[in-house]
């Protein structure tokens, strides 16, 4: 098997639109164009979600978690399509089913992301998500990402 392209910040930052407090991925640890991409979130106390959710005992929110996936998935089109994005270029997330949430995600721990294409229908990619933490799957879910339409 191939070693998977690898990208930092920078490259993440290239490719997603999203900013603080919303870019939700700080790695990318390998990424196969038009199939596969594994990502990492470092979840720590500082985000500005935790003092909600729950003041007394902090988890990650899941719809936080699937935004990251999301998120992850999104650099893959743009990977896959060798596009560095515009103010005029956005993939948005248009669907999710299946969607189960394992264990809670807490301060500490590193979010391990990763979204398997599953296909590329009119330009809608269908992808398999999961997120670990560790050995332990905390959540899982189908989803759909497409491209702006003009608007």
């Amino acid at each position: 098997m191939t070693e998977g392209l690898q990208l930092d910040m920078q490259a993440i930052l290239e490719r997603l639109p999203h900013r603080y407090p919303f870019l939700l991925v700080d790695r990318v640890l390998e990424c196969h164009p038009g199939k596969s991409i594994r990502a990492l979130k470092n979840v720590t106390y500082n985000e500005p979600f935790f003092p909600g959710h729950f003041p007394r005992r902090p988890v990650m929110p899941g719809v936080m978690i699937i935004e990251a996936l999301a998120q992850a998935a999104g650099i893959l089109c743009f990977v896959t399509a060798n596009v560095i994005p515009d103010h005029n270029t956005r993939f948005y997330f248009v669907g999710i089913d299946k969607a189960r949430f394992r264990r809670p995600v807490v301060p500490g721990d590193q979010l391990i992301l990763v979204a398997q294409a599953e296909r590329v229908l009119k330009g809608i990619w269908k992808f398999a998500t999961t997120a670990h933490v560790g050995e332990h799957e905390v959540a899982h879910a189908e989803m759909m990402v497409a491209p702006e339409s003009g608007r």
